[in-house]
C-alpha cells in the first residue's frame, strides 16, 4: 500500500522562560496547528486551503512558513514529488505563541509522515527552521520544543545542540492572550542593542538558577528566577498592555510567577496545581475585560511529546 495523505499536529510553545532569550522554550498541551499534506501533480508545495487565520496568512509558498519546511524536508529527504497542504490555524498569529514555529514544525512533520518517514525528528529541525527563518529568523527557542516537546535549551541549530530539560512535577500554566498583536519584528526592534556588563552577569546567573530549578524540581525557584529577566521584559514592557496588573492579579490567584510568553503580548503563570493555574488564568483575563479588552485564558501543562503525527492515509 502507498501512503496518500498524512496529517500532523504542532502544538503552540512559550520561548525564552523570561530570562533565556532565544535559547529556552517549552511546548503547551494545546492549542496548536494542524496540516494535511497530500501528493499532488503540481511540482512543489502548494496550498489547498488555509483555515482558521482569518485571512491573514501568505497564500504564496515560498512566504508561507508550513509550505517553505515541507519542502526543504522534501529536498532533504530526495523527493521530487510535489505536495499540496491544508492549513488549519489554531493558534493566532503575532500572540507569543509560536504560531509561526507550529506551522513550520506540522509541515516538516507531515510531509516525512506523507514519505513513510525517511527523516528523523532531528533530521527535522533544519528543514522546521527554514520555515520559521520566513517569519521570524533562525532562532529555535520555539522551533525546538514544538518539534521534541517537553522543555528545550536550544544552543545551535542542529539536534545535537539541543537538550531536552526535565518536566518539574507539578507544573501548571496559566496563559492569557489579550486581543491585540505584537508583531515579532516589533518586539525585536524594541530590544537594546548592547547591555551593561553588570547587567550581562545578572541575566546569566539568573538563566543558571533557572536551569538549576528546573532540574530540582524547585517550582518557587523556578518562577522566581524566570521574573529575574533584567534585559528583554523591561524593553517590551510597554508592547504589553497591564502586564504589571496582570502580574499582580496572577499572583494573587496563587501564581509563583509571571512571565511574557516570546514577543509576547501573552502572559505565562507558573503554578503548582490545576486548581491555581485555572484561578490564575480567570483573574489575568478578569484584568484586561476591566480595562476593555477582550481576551483568551486558559490552564494547560507542558506537552511532553511535541509534534505528533495524527493519521495516515493508504490507498
Amino acid at each position: 500500500m502507498s501512503i496518500t495523505a498524512a496529517e500532523a499536529y504542532a502544538p503552540a510553545t512559550v520561548a525564552n522562560l523570561g530570562v533565556g532569550f532565544d535559547i529556552l522554550g517549552l511546548a503547551v498541551a494545546e492549542p496548536g496547528d494542524t496540516i494535511r499534506a497530500e501528493w499532488s501533480d503540481t511540482p512543489g508545495v502548494t496550498i489547498a486551503d488555509i483555515t482558521g487565520d482569518g485571512g491573514k496568512l501568505p497564500r504564496e509558498s515560498a512566504k508561507n512558513t508550513a509550505c517553505v519546511a515541507a519542502q526543504s524536508a522534501l529536498k532533504l529527504a530526495g523527493e521530487t514529488r510535489g505536495v499540496r497542504l491544508t492549513i488549519h490555524k489554531g493558534l493566532p498569529a503575532a500572540s507569543g505563541l509560536g504560531s509561526s514555529a507550529a506551522s513550520a514544525v506540522a509541515g516538516a512533520v507531515a510531509v516525512n509522515a506523507l514519505m513513510g518517514e525517511p527523516l528523523s525528528r532531528g533530521d527535522l529541525l533544519p528543514p522546521s527552521l527554514d520555515g520559521e527563518a520566513v517569519a521570524s529568523g533562525y532562532h529555535p527557542d520555539n522551533v525546538a520544543p514544538c518539534l521534541f516537546g517537553g522543555i528545550t535549551l536550544a544552543v545551535g541549530l542542529t539536534a545535537d545542540r539541543v537538550f531536552s530539560l526535565p518536566v518539574p512535577e507539578n507544573l501548571h500554566l496559566a496563559l492569557v492572550t489579550p486581543h491585540i498583536e505584537v508583531a515579532t519584528a516589533l518586539a525585536r526592534a524594541a530590544l537594546p542593542a548592547e547591555i551593561p556588563l553588570k547587567q550581562m552577569v545578572s541575566q546569566t546567573a539568573s538563566v543558571a538558577e533557572l536551569i538549576h530549578a528546573i532540574y530540582t524540581g524547585d517550582l518557587d525557584l523556578m518562577a522566581a528566577a524566570m521574573e529575574r529577566d533584567r534585559v528583554i521584559e523591561p524593553a517590551r514592557e510597554h508592547l504589553m498592555p497591564f502586564l504589571r496588573n496582570v502580574r499582580a492579579a496572577a499572583k494573587r490567584a496563587g501564581a509563583l510567577g509571571m512571565v511574557i510568553s516570546g514577543a509576547g503580548p501573552t502572559l505565562l503563570a507558573v503554578c503548582n496545581s490545576k486548581s491555581t493555574a485555572e484561578a490564575a488564568a480567570a483573574s489575568m483575563k478578569a484584568v484586561y475585560e476591566l480595562e476593555g479588552i477582550g481576551a483568551t485564558a486558559q490552564a494547560s501543562m507542558v506537552a511532553h511529546d511535541g509534534a505528533r503525527v495524527l493519521r495516515i492515509e493508504h490507498k
